[in-house]
């Protein structure tokens, strides 16, 4: 069963910087996250989840929603289970819980849809000064 974890999140002034990892574990044989596409999405309370970024597992191509482009970006790390998400310039409204979630049936467009099928815990951030 894949298995995804969240960590990096927390509390950060507004301009700040945080930097988010995504864990993945449970592949079968050979198989790491770098073969899956993989997506961040955020959520507010009483809002719908949102789709911030994501990375192709074929090219890893990256796409961003509107709101953080140019100032989030979605790569891949040197350990082939870990996928990151850098958030610069935060601002109040990036403030929620990020997910990390993959599939590798799911296909990262921009889009952002939120059909995937594995998903991790979530990681609280919060922008404020």
């Amino acid at each position: 069963q894949v298995q995804l974890v969240e960590s990096g999140g927390g509390l950060v002034q507004p301009g700040g910087s945080l930097t988010l990892s995504c864990e993945g574990s449970g592949f079968t044989s050979d198989i790491t996250l770098q073969y899956f596409p993989v997506g961040w999405f955020r959520q507010v309370p009483g809002q719908r989840r949102e789709g911030v970024a994501c990375i192709n597992n074929a090219d890893d191509n990256t796409y961003y929603a509107d709101s953080v482009k140019g100032r989030f970006s979605v790569s891949r790390g040197s350990a082939k289970n870990t996928v990151y998400l850098q958030m610069d310039n935060l601002k109040p409204e990036d403030t929620g819980v990020y997910y990390c979630a993959t599939d590798f049936h799911w296909i990262c467009t921009r889009r952002l849809n939120a059909n995937v099928d594995y998903w991790g815990q979530g990681t609280q951030v919060t922008v404020s000064s």
